[in-house]
């Protein structure tokens, strides 16, 4: 490793991020830098794999896998602004390879050093409070891949209550599905509508005026049934709050909206 002071981060930017929401990958990148790393965003790097790997397509992942791990296997750490990814490829890469003599190891060398930003912000940098005033009331959601792959849960509320101005409300249902589940909203988009449904009126009932989480995914779904609904509730990356990046438009809303 080098300087354990400033290590080199590789920053696993997802599709999403790349694609919907790059808002999110500048604020982690400043916020990894805050916390005195130096960061990489690798241009040979892709999809994690698992739309395929969730679909059944274990070749292809695999094939997905390999490059990831090349493309990422020189860094410190490797940090990825998404419990899904992250959990791809901390929790299911090394069972991918587990009887790969070569890649197996490799697999699970990269698995060891990879983190969701959150956690790394707090766990592995440890991280209490950023300098970035939020006025306004926000409720925050638990990812299922986050939660229950990573135990990812306190150290979001911990760096977002250090806000100045920023009031937590939490709902009942924090750690409910919001029925994305990546494949699972095509697959079955009736139960796919009533469990964001569900989550929807617990938002309301917090009385926030912004939903966080760490997953885009999950904060995709649940901005789009709020606008279908007319309810006028943002949703926000929660790096997009600690890095004080929120004068871009919340998700879903017109990039040239006030």
């Amino acid at each position: 490793m080098s300087d354990p002071l400033q290590p080199r981060v590789g920053l696993f930017a997802t599709c999403l991020v790349d694609l919907m929401r790059p808002v999110v990958g500048f604020a982690a990148v400043k916020l990894l830098e805050d916390v005195g790393c130096q960061v990489e965003v690798p241009q040979a790097q892709t999809c994690c794999g698992q739309p395929a790997y969730n679909s059944g397509d274990t070749a292809d992942a695999r094939d997905i896998a390999k490059n990831v791990i090349q493309t990422f296997e020189s860094f410190d750490y490797v940090v990825a602004p998404s419990g899904s990814c992250g959990g791809m490829i901390k929790m299911h890469y090394p069972e991918m390879f587990a009887d790969d003599a070569e890649w197996g190891p490799r697999a699970q060398r990269l698995a060891d050093k990879t983190f969701e930003l959150m956690s790394f912000l707090a766990d592995i940098r440890g991280a209490t409070k950023f300098d970035a005033p939020f006025a306004g009331t926000v409720t925050y959601h638990d990812s299922c891949s986050g939660l229950r792959e990573l135990g990812i849960k306190d150290q979001p509320r911990a760096l977002l209550t250090s806000i100045e101005g920023l009031q937590l409300n939490e709902g009942v249902e924090t750690e409910t599905c919001c029925g994305f589940g990546g494949l699972f909203c095509v697959k079955y988009p009736d139960i796919s509508e009533k469990m964001v449904d569900a989550k929807i009126d617990d938002i309301v009932a917090t009385g926030a005026d912004t939903v966080l989480a760490g997953d885009l995914g999950c904060l995709m779904n649940i901005a789009g049934r709020l606008q279908r609904r007319g309810i006028p509730v943002k949703a926000r990356h929660a790096a997009e709050v600690l890095a004080g990046m929120t004068a871009a438009p919340a998700i879903g809303e017109p990039m040239d909206a006030e």
